[in-house]
């Protein structure tokens, strides 16, 4: 009899049972927010409540496309939406299939998750996650930035920017795990009764590559500025950056930015699957592919943003000119390097996936 129960007890898979409330509980806390902010409350983080934005209003718009909200306006829209995401994320976590359900649903989530990873968004969450190590290594061993505090890093504005981006990563994930549901794939590794050959694997070297050079283009104009290389831009205002350190803190971004970009390469190389014999006491082990994957996404998500913020702003000036080429150019390929990085991380993750404990199909690595 315990054998018979083992048999026919559902395997658990761990985060698609749960993603789907997730979404909606977030939904539904968000949407009660816009309810408090419609009736007056205080707090509103969008359009005339963002003070960075409203330091240049002109400007706003071009920054965000919610640059010029108000929350007699977003307000209700924010209430809204949130409510109808919490009635959608308990329906997708319960599989609700019936009539149309089954396309509205999926198209819903995946609505919701690219408006909120990436057009809310702008390049403030990628300043957030990317200068935090930079400021945690400068002021623990250079006593650098001077007179900057962690208040300027983590304004308000920003940490809801990032709050709504992992909000859009939940939601992402949530028509994923309603998908295999319907397709009768197992939850937690998505593979099916027939093992189908995916598109991911054949774009996977290019892809990489290309994430691979793309920040690349970046780091070498910012390693230029603070070697003293101005690259054509405005004298006047190349001095005073070099006078405020502008060009030493562009300098260490790029330098991440390149770690990343050789990191990048282990999507596609050996040493990203075993640890390579320099590592010690780790050499020959297998690398954790979350290690890769969850970083990977995170970054292609923050880039293709901040991407499509620079195109906005490209845009709105009239394109770019030989002054300005070094400050916009660059930033704006981070859309086509955030989709590549996405399709590399996924078809990694794919290949690394291995025998499945949920439902026993795959091979063990």
């Amino acid at each position: 009899m315990t054998e018979l129960l083992t048999k026919t007890r559902p395997a658990r898979t761990g985060w698609p049972e749960w993603i789907g409330y997730t979404a909606a509980a977030w939904s539904l806390l968000y949407g009660a927010l816009g309810l408090y902010w419609t009736l007056g409350g205080a707090g509103f983080p969008f359009g005339v409540g963002d003070g960075e934005l409203m330091a240049e209003p002109a400007f706003a718009f071009k920054v965000s496309l919610l640059g010029l909200a108000t929350p007699e306006v977003a307000g209700p829209v924010i209430a809204g939406l949130g409510a109808l995401g919490a009635v959608a994320g308990v329906l997708m976590a319960r599989g609700f299939r019936a009539g149309a359900a089954q396309w509205l649903l999926p198209a819903y989530a995946w609505i919701v998750a690219v408006g909120l990873t990436v057009v809310v968004q702008d390049y403030r969450t990628l300043i957030v996650v990317a200068y935090t190590p930079v400021m945690v290594i400068g002021k623990l061993f250079f006593g650098w930035p001077e007179g900057v505090g962690w208040g300027v890093l983590y304004r308000t504005e920003r940490l809801n920017l990032l709050v709504l981006l992992l909000m859009g990563i939940v939601w992402g994930l949530t028509a994923v795990a309603y998908r295999r549901k319907l397709n009768g794939a197992c939850g937690s590794c998505g593979r099916g009764e027939v093992e189908r050959q995916s598109a991911l694997q054949r774009w996977a070297r290019p892809a990489t590559w290309t994430a691979f050079a793309i920040p690349l283009v970046y780091s070498v104009t910012r390693w230029a500025w603070a070697l003293g290389f101005s690259l054509g831009i405005d004298p006047a205002f190349y001095a005073e950056g070099q006078e405020d350190g502008l060009w030493l803190a562009g300098a260490a971004l790029a330098t991440l930015g390149g770690i990343g970009a050789v990191l990048t390469l282990g999507l596609i190389q050996r040493w990203g699957e075993v640890f390579p014999r320099w590592m010690i006491g780790l050499r020959g082990k297998r690398v954790p592919p979350m290690l890769a994957v969850v970083p990977a996404t995170l970054v292609s998500v923050l880039v293709a943003s901040a991407g499509g913020m620079y195109i906005r702003v490209v845009v709105g000036r009239g394109g770019v000119t030989a002054e300005t080429w070094p400050l916009e150019l660059p930033e704006t390929l981070w859309v086509v390097w955030g989709a590549a990085l996405f399709v590399a991380a996924m078809a990694y993750h794919q290949r690394r996936r291995g025998l499945c404990k949920a439902c026993g199909r795959g091979e063990s690595k």
